[in-house]
């Protein structure tokens, strides 16, 4: 997982040069490590995704409603970057 070497290792955060997206939910109570982790990335190619009123969890199944994953928002940084 790229969050996690990018904490472990904040030496060699600035020298990722590889597209990295971080999506978050706006609820999640781990919100602050991806913030923190996003912090840490330099270049152009960084995003981080807010998704609002989802928790960690509806990021995994889609939320009581199926709509919590941004796949349209996914699939452009994906294209727009590989």
């Amino acid at each position: 997982m790229v969050s996690n070497y990018i904490l472990e290792n904040k030496t060699y955060a600035s020298e990722i040069r590889n597209a990295v997206l971080i999506v978050h939910g706006e609820k999640a109570h781990s919100l602050y490590f991806g913030q923190d982790a996003f912090k840490l990335l330099k270049g152009d190619n960084k995003e981080f995704l807010l998704v609002k009123d989802a928790t960690h969890c509806d990021l995994y199944d889609g939320g009581v409603n199926h709509d919590k994953i941004p796949f349209d928002k996914i699939e452009g940084f994906i294209k727009k970057n590989i």
